[in-house]
């Protein structure tokens, strides 16, 4: 079925915000969700992480240049710190495990408890700005030739 545009839009914009973080830090899902704006949805951020599409089976369109290859999808997890748990549809234990795996080898410690829950150190590896740094770049000052400071993306 198709995406309407307002998804569409949505998912470019957590994508991308996904793509910022850096190698070996995690965030939030809702930390993805106030970062674009939208801090009410963290739960859609996981659905449009849950639907990324893995490198090689990218379909055509405006989300294209979005899949596992580019999207670093494993540095989201919960504001707890932990890998969310998964069900059989998504691969169960074998997904969180996967996720697991892949920040391990960026170099994240991932501890897991006696039930078994896997979790990350916040304070040792969030990563939760302010703004996205794409933005903190785009709003840097300029000086114009009359001598003027502006912001850049806002310049009259």
């Amino acid at each position: 079925m198709p995406r309407s545009d307002e998804a569409a839009s949505f998912f470019f914009a957590a994508y991308s915000a996904v793509q910022e973080v850096p190698y070996g830090k995690v965030t939030s899902y809702g930390h993805i969700a106030a970062l674009i704006g939208m801090p009410q949805r963290p739960r859609q951020v996981g659905v449009c992480l849950k639907h990324l599409p893995e490198q090689g089976s990218v379909p055509q369109g405006l989300l294209s240049r979005f899949h596992s290859g580019t999207v670093p999808w494993q540095r989201v997890i919960s504001a707890k710190g932990v890998i969310s748990p998964r069900g059989p549809a998504a691969g169960g234990a074998l997904s969180r495990n996967r996720q697991a795996d892949a920040l391990r080898a960026e170099g994240v410690e991932v501890t897991v408890d006696a039930l078994g829950e896997m979790s990350v150190d916040l304070a040792r590896y969030g990563w939760f700005p302010e703004q996205l740094p794409s933005e903190a770049a785009g709003r840097q000052r300029a000086t114009q030739e009359s001598g003027e400071e502006y912001l850049i993306g806002e310049r009259p």
